[in-house]
């Protein structure tokens, strides 16, 4: 009438089948004491292989009950000559049986080798990739320098070409003022000219917003309107008109309300 409840699967709690104690009667051989070398895990439950070896030993067995008794010599020259052909029998099956586990074995050392082979294309694949990368930086760095350099000799050919006689020339201010791109305007940092040198000199400095004095005396000229803010409260809208109905207004802000909500 009680019934329990555990904290485990039965596959967990689940042990090897159990092998009772047997004995066996003097004179008797019971077939089932011949797998008595399979155990569960190795060979239990059957598969194929072992049907396969089973059936092989009874055929052995019944072989071993057809061989002729050793009474004469006849007889001991026929169960020689059928064991012979049982033993060349027993050879060729063996012979089979390393074939085939030598296939199997072939095959997956092949399994093996294209793994192998694939792992080591995949990685040389990488590696040429990394070679192709660093070239295209290293080429792309070249064709850089070569238009920096090709631009600065460009500009040292139109230098040149300005004045070709080599004459010296007075500063043209007028002209200089009216080109917006002229040293005037826009200095070279290369003809040692820095703008960011002496920035601070365009901070705009206040005395009345950056010391206390001054700050104090702003406030003392302030008129009593901006430091004193006077706040008037707001008078009640009426929604009703003196004769005691509700104004259309009203009504409409009430629908607009109800729509909204």
């Amino acid at each position: 009438t009680l019934s329990t409840q555990t904290d485990y699967r039965d596959g967990e709690a689940q042990t090897d089948p159990y092998s009772p104690e047997y004995v066996v009667p003097s004179g008797s051989v019971p077939e089932l004491l011949t797998l008595a070398t399979l155990t569960w895990g190795r060979g239990l439950p059957a598969g194929l292989a072992e049907v396969e070896m089973i059936e092989r030993a009874r055929e052995k067995r019944a072989w071993e009950a057809t061989l002729p008794a050793m009474d004469n010599a006849s007889q001991i020259v026929k169960r020689r000559k059928m064991m012979d052909d049982m033993e060349r029998k027993e050879w060729a099956f063996r012979e089979q049986e390393i074939e085939k586990l030598q296939e199997v074995r072939l095959e997956v050392l092949k399994k093996l080798l294209w793994r192998r082979e694939k792992n080591q294309n995949e990685l040389d694949a990488k590696r040429l990739d990394d070679h192709w990368q660093n070239y295209q930086k290293a080429k792309e760095e070249k064709v850089k320098k070569i238009q920096h350099d090709c631009a600065l000799m460009l500009r040292k050919l139109i230098a040149k070409r300005k004045n070709v006689m080599g004459k010296l020339e007075r500063r043209d201010i007028i002209k200089e003022y009216t080109d917006f791109a002229s040293q005037t305007y826009a200095p070279l940092s290369r003809i040692g000219y820095f703008p960011d040198n002496h920035s601070e000199r365009y901070v705009v400095k206040n005395f009345y917003l950056n010391t206390f004095a001054g700050l104090c005396e702003l406030e003392a000229s302030l008129p009593d309107s901006v430091t004193q803010v006077k706040i008037k409260a707001p008078k009640p809208k009426y929604t009703t008109t003196e004769t005691g109905f509700i104004k259309r207004s009203a009504r409409l802000e009430v629908d607009l309300a109800q729509v909204h909500q």
